[in-house]
């Protein structure tokens, strides 16, 4: 993320960088077992599994709470998102896999994850580090379901805009360690699984399709001690906390359904409210087309805002996945403006078209307004921030926050 010399623009590339730091998974997980783990299990051992977008960030967090009591660590995280310094993490086993779609890699992580799980030593304490992702990163499949019909399964969830508690579900029916089976297989160990949350209600039950959820009724006992370390409130607070001295209003109740009318909304709202700053937070949904072009969820509804702010010379709309990616694209989302669809016209590119054709991201290029954080080392969600304020009114709040 670089910064801007358009006052608007750098405040709300400011509010999303209070967001990422806040809900970091490095910090969250060291704080958490700083507190939880440090002096309370004497010094026991602990072998560690991280899975998901923000794993190599939260497996650094356990290695610099617990130093040398972290023996052994298992990483399993998304094609790109390993962090330099979880190669160097003694005792540690990287495995890079496919998202959002299944590959042949993620029942290889699956199958290790459970061999990494046969080896744990007695009185060793497996550590459980889950994050937005896990979904599709490791997978152990039902007797008679195939690779193909898995990747079928995740590709018409994702094409057909199936809300991701619904699509989690039908993951889970197919899975030998979603839905709480993994942790039966603990077989009554006592173990502690840290989640930073994606998911609507914040559920174990839920994140990563219930990977280190309860175990089901019936299925086997389960000590397992579950705490969720960061969520999206906690990224929508802390946008909140930075944007003092504006008038905000950041709504608490999570957003989903159909991009294009979430992008109507929030354009509206932005426009017609008082407030000078609106934030909310959560996870909309797109149908693609059979060839859909660049882009993501996030980038789509920014260029659908666009067309409804045009010509709206202190209107901005920010929107952006926490983890650093939109769809299967390697930028966060976009941050709009008035001028958008003209800058995106200037390059010969129909933004109505490009809607239809899901190619949103090219539109948006062309006008320079994408988003690129890289790898975050966190995933609580998308975020939609829209500001309405003059560019004097911006520097001064910057200034104020940056100090003479």
């Amino acid at each position: 993320m670089v910064a801007s010399d358009e006052p608007r623009r750098a405040l709300l590339l400011e509010l999303l960088r209070a967001a990422l730091e806040a809900v970091d998974g490095r910090r969250r997980t060291r704080l958490t077992l700083e507190r939880l783990v440090v002096g309370r299990d004497g010094d026991a051992a602990l072998w560690a599994v991280a899975i998901g977008k923000a794993a190599s960030c939260m497996a650094l967090g356990a290695r610099d709470a617990l130093g040398d009591r972290l023996e052994r660590v298992l990483i399993i995280t998304k094609d790109g998102h390993v962090d330099a310094e979880a190669l160097e993490i003694p005792g540690g086993e990287i495995r890079e896999s496919s998202h959002p779609i299944p590959d042949r890699r993620s029942l290889e992580a699956g199958a290790r994850l459970l061999e990494f799980i046969g080896e744990l030593p007695a009185g060793t304490r497996p550590l459980f580090l889950v994050s937005g992702g896990a979904s599709s990163l490791a997978e152990v499949l039902m007797p008679g379901v195939s690779l193909e019909a898995l990747r079928q399964l995740n590709e018409d969830g994702l094409a057909g805009g199936l809300a991701i508690e619904t699509l989690n579900e039908r993951r889970r029916r197919v899975s030998r360690i979603k839905g709480g089976r993994l942790a039966s297989m603990l077989s009554g160990r006592r173990a502690l699984a840290l989640f930073v949350s994606d998911v609507a209600h914040d559920d174990p039950a839920v994140i990563g399709s219930g990977l280190l959820g309860p175990a089901a009724e019936g299925a086997g006992s389960d000590d397992v001690e579950r705490i969720v370390i960061a969520s999206l409130d906690d990224a929508l607070e802390a946008v909140r906390a930075r944007a003092a001295g504006l008038t905000a209003s950041v709504q608490t109740e999570r957003f989903s359904g159909a991009v294009d009318r979430l992008a109507v909304r929030f354009a509206h709202e932005t426009v017609l409210g008082p407030m000078e700053l609106r934030a909310w937070g959560g996870e909309s949904t797109i149908r693609l087309p059979v060839s859909p072009g660049r882009g993501g969820r996030n980038q789509h509804l920014a260029l659908a805002a666009a067309r409804l702010i045009a010509g709206r010379e202190d209107v901005f709309l920010l929107a952006a996945g926490t983890d650093g990616t939109d769809g299967p694209t390697d930028d966060a989302g976009a941050l709009v403006d008035g001028e958008t669809c003209a800058r995106a016209a200037a390059a010969g590119f129909d933004v109505d078209d490009c809607l239809r054709c899901a190619n949103s991201g090219a539109a948006l290029a062309a006008a320079g307004d994408l988003v690129h954080t890289g790898p975050t080392g966190t995933n609580v969600g998308d975020l939609v921030v829209g500001l309405q304020l003059s560019a004097s009114a911006a520097r001064v709040w910057l200034h104020g926050r940056s100090g003479p």
